[in-house]
């Protein structure tokens, strides 16, 4: 009894102390620099996003935060050397939809698990798209493009930046809610569809707001409406393509991660900070330039988030047949 006593006592003993130390850890947090993965090159719309909240995010965590760009076979290979590190708090991931939505939906051979080899901390953002016609298309509104389509059907096409992209993808997920037969044609990045779309080789394009907007303004072509839920800030006068299809939605999210089994009071220190800087009118204004709205939320409400995107863009790959070939 003795000797069981004692064992107990000296567990009990050991169980506090972790404890304390734990505790003594994520207050002492951070005590070293902070890496922050980028899956994509440097210059790209991701990477200008981590180096504008990294500076506000280092001053509300106290640390430096060092962006790191690991580029490669389109964000798997930073994202997985987020996966496979020490999950300490010192190294996150800056993702997006398509390396933790669409990716592990269209590759079976990831070398990561979207969902179980990730802590999700918190998403950041969020860039909608925007559906482009040329000035010769007969459609003023949303409806009306969807009504010639359908007295068309096989004869128009739309373009997008490659099989299996987040512009294919808004543009399938939309002729599935509409119930329309359009051709695609994909196009090694939408700088190159632009052309033809101008000139009406091609007849619609869902693209980003930075790239699409400067020809809308500019008058070479027409906007008839956003890929976000409600009305955006970002797209001022353009209605939102869901008045005409309700529930439709398809934007790209941007999302701090740490590798799986990051503690839990490290997560809410790091989503604490990110959503105060969130709130920076200096990054808010930057993100509007790169036309992301600035978002923020509880670790929860982006683990719902990531669910519920996986499902939609599963759906949609699968019923579709949407391949990277």
């Amino acid at each position: 009894m003795k000797r069981h006593f004692l064992s107990t006592v000296w567990r009990g003993c050991l169980l506090a102390a972790w404890g304390v130390a734990l505790n003594a850890s994520a207050q002492t947090y951070p005590s070293k620099p902070i890496r922050l993965v980028v899956p994509f090159p440097a210059g790209g719309a991701t990477d200008i996003f981590a180096r504008t909240l990294s500076q506000k995010l280092a001053e509300k965590l106290g640390a430096s935060v060092v962006v790191d760009n690991k580029p490669g076979a389109g964000g798997t290979l930073g994202s997985d050397l987020v996966a496979k590190s020490s999950p300490d708090g010192y190294t996150l991931l800056l993702a997006t939809s398509s390396t933790h939505s669409i990716g592990p939906n269209l590759n079976p051979k990831m070398p990561y698990d979207a969902v179980h080899d990730f802590t999700p901390i918190g998403q950041v953002g969020n860039a909608p798209s925007i559906m482009l016609v040329p000035n010769s298309s007969p459609a003023k509104t949303v409806q009306e493009w969807i009504e010639y389509a359908r007295k068309n059907p096989g004869r128009l096409n739309y373009a997008s930046s490659g099989n299996g992209t987040i512009v294919q993808l808004t543009a399938e997920l939309f002729k599935a809610q509409a119930g329309l037969f359009v051709v695609h044609i994909p196009y090694k990045g939408t700088a190159l569809a632009m052309p033809d779309l101008i000139s009406g080789k091609v007849d619609v394009l869902f693209d980003s707001l930075p790239t699409g907007l400067p020809h809308v303004r500019d008058g070479r072509l027409r906007a008839l409406g956003v890929t976000t839920a409600q009305r955006t800030p970002l797209a001022p006068g353009v209605p939102p393509i869901s008045d005409v299809l309700p529930g439709y939605e398809s934007t790209t999210w941007f999302g701090l991660f740490g590798p799986a089994n990051l503690r839990p009071e490290l997560v809410q220190r790091i989503n604490t900070a990110a959503n105060q800087a969130l709130k920076d009118p200096e990054v808010a204004e930057k993100l509007q330039k790169l036309g992301i709205e600035g978002l923020g939320g509880t670790p929860a409400q982006f683990t719902a988030m990531l669910a519920s995107e996986s499902a939609k863009w599963k759906k949609i790959i699968n019923e579709r047949k949407i391949t990277l070939d």
